[in-house]
Formats: structure tokens, C-alpha cells, sequence
């Protein structure tokens, strides 16, 4: 049977097809001015909802009451009502998995790219200003050998381990809620990495990533007194949610000095404001939330959450529900 979907960001042409071929589908990105008319008026009637980066909400949800499922271009699940959609029978799909190996990758290279200032001697040569054999004023830090520090150890966090440990033969500490069982889901990191306690981890890695969730007990967790014990010199880069981390509590630690440099592919607010002084600090190497932005993999995404929304569809279980435990 037929149903209504509608698309709130916009989809690979393929991607659309496969809707369009199973349902009445309108295509309405709210964050355009000219469609949000459309989007509006589409809502009363919409089943299945499509999309990415904007916030469903109870307000949303009561324009909605025809709704059944909504499929997430995203892993993150911060800009939905969960208890709304709990409350209201309404399923929840996201796209865990497909990304894991990109974002990976991008949050390696912000780290390396922290470490050896390379956007900063890059922009040194852009400008004209590479007249002469640099000083060590200019030297950035080694980052094999080094040991890294883990917040969060998923699937992402665990791949970030597997570059640091099999390819930079860096020591790898993790702090989760629970140890995991290497030898059974990531047996190439046995003997490689640690679960540690929180302090232990601060006190001895070199670089601090953050790959944390947001959630009540995250929001914020990165605070002052998580900085103060941070080994002196130490990097932090944050690739997982922006909002769990206290900026301001960050730009002290660096103007301080005890935090040599930090790289963010995530804010509190995004896209970051042009006032933010994280946006032109010497320290800060600032990406604007790249972390799964590659054809491939975007696209990957697209596909997960197209397939998750027909199977909800159909009556059949999605591939990928967001599992609250697994938060």
C-alpha cells in the first residue's frame, strides 16, 4: 500500500527513486524559506518522515499525527523528541555502521593535522610569509609512539584505535561505561588497548579524543576540572557531539597554556558563530562537522536510511532502529 512520505533534506537522485517507486513522496527541506510552505502542509499527512539536521520536536510532532516512522540520514539522534516519539508509537531509525571507517579517518587526520600544525604552515606558505627554513617555533610534535586517550570506545572509537595502535604503534587507553571485550569484537586491538579509569587516562595520554554520545550525563562532562587533568602539553580533539564539552572551559585550558592545542570538528553551535573565539584561536584547529562529509560514504547513508524507511513502511523491522540503551 501506497503511503505518504516526505523528504525534509534532500536525497541522491537513486535514493529518491526507490520512494517514489513505493509511496507518494514530497520533497520539502524545511531550512529553505520557499519550501517550508510545502513542508508545512505536507506534515498533516506524512507517514514516514526522511532528512536530516533539523529538529522534530513535540511542536512538530502534533502537526504530524499520521506519523509512523522517521528515518535519520545520521547516527547522532539530538535534534528528536525521543520520549515524544516513545510516547507516541513513533519508530526511530538512524544510520549506525556506514560511517564509522570515515569519520575515523577524519578525526585521525584533525589530529595529526593539531599535532604538526599543518593547516597553519600550509596558510604560512599561502600568504608569502615561507622565506626561509622554519625555526622551531614553528616545529610541531610527534604523533607516533604517543599515547592516546579515548572518550567513548563504540565502533568509531574503536576504528580510531586500529590507526593509532596498528599504524602509529601508539599505546591506546579507553574510559567507557563497561570494558570491552576485545578478544571477541576487536581482536586486533588485544594487548593494544585499556579500558582505564578516567583520571588514570587524563593524567597519561598525549592525546585526549572525545567520541562521547550526547546525553544528560555527557552534556557538558568536559569541563574545567576535566582539562586541569590533562597531562601538561597535551592535545585534545573532539569528533564526537559538540555540546558535550564546555568551551569555555576549553579556551581557558588553552590560554592558559596547560592544553598545547585542540581540534574540533564539533561545536556547541553549529555552523560556529563568527564571534566565537574558537573560530580564530592560534590553538584551535576548527573543521566545520566533516566527519562522514564523502561521497561515498554519504551516499552509504542515504541508502541505510532509504531501506530503513521502506522495510518501517512495509510492517517489517528496519535495519537500523536507534536502540536508546545503546544510546
Amino acid at each position: 500500500m501506497r503511503k505518504n512520505v516526505l523528504v525534509f533534506r534532500e536525497l541522491p537522485a537513486d535514493q529518491l527513486a526507490r520512494l517514489q517507486a513505493a509511496h507518494t513522496v514530497v520533497v520539502a527541506n524545511p531550512k529553505n524559506a520557499a519550501e517550508l510552505p510545502a513542508f508545512e502542509a505536507a506534515l498533516a499527512e506524512a507517514q514516514g518522515l526522511i532528512g536530516s539536521s533539523y529538529t522534530v520536536d513535540a511542536a512538530l510532532l502534533d502537526r504530524a499525527p499520521k506519523l509512523e516512522v522517521i528515518s535519520s540520514v545520521s547516527v547522532g539522534v539530538d535534534n528528536y523528541a525521543l520520549a515524544e516519539l516513545k510516547a507516541r508509537g513513533i519508530t526511530l531509525c538512524h544510520t549506525p555502521g556506514v560511517l564509522d571507517e570515515t569519520v575515523a579517518d577524519t578525526v585521525f587526520a584533525l589530529l595529526m593535522a593539531t599535532s604538526r600544525r599543518v593547516v597553519e604552515l600550509s596558510n604560512l606558505v599561502r600568504e608569502g610569509h615561507w622565506s626561509r627554513n622554519i625555526g622551531d617555533e614553528l616545529f610541531g610534535f610527534d604523533v607516533h609512539g604517543k599515547t592516546l586517550g579515548l572518550l567513548g570506545f563504540g565502533r568509531i572509537g574503536q576504528a580510531i584505535a586500529r590507526r593509532a595502535a596498528l599504524g602509529f604503534g601508539m599505546p591506546v587507553l579507553y574510559h567507557a561505561r563497561r570494558p570491552v571485550d576485545l578478544a571477541a569484537q576487536a581482536p586486533e586491538l588485544a594487548g593494544k588497548a585499556a579500558h582505564t579509569p578516567l583520571d588514570d587516562l587524563l593524567a597519561r595520554a598525549d592525546f585526549v579524543v572525545a567520541m562521547l554520545p550526547l546525553s544528560d550525563s555527557t552534556r557538558g562532562m568536559i569541563d574545567a576540572s576535566v582539562f586541569a587533568r590533562m597531562k601538561p602539553g597535551a592535545v585534545f580533539i573532539n569528533g564526537g557531539r559538540g555540546a558535550t564539552v564546555r568551551e569555555d572551559a576549553l579556551l581557558a585550558a588553552l590560554d592558559k597554556g596547560s592544553l598545547r592545542a585542540a581540534g574540533l570538528d564539533v561545536f556547541a553551535k553549529e555552523p560556529l558563530p563568527l564571534d566565537s573565539p574558537l573560530r580564530t584561536h592560534p590553538r584551535v584547529t576548527p573543521l566545520p562537522h566533516i566527519g562522514s562529509a564523502t561521497h561515498e560514504t554519504r551516499h552509504a547513508m542515504a541508502e541505510l536510511a532509504t531501506t530503513n524507511l521502506l522495510q518501517a513502511l512495509a510492517g517489517e523491522r528496519p535495519a537500523a532502529v536507534y536502540d536508546s540503551a545503546a544510546g
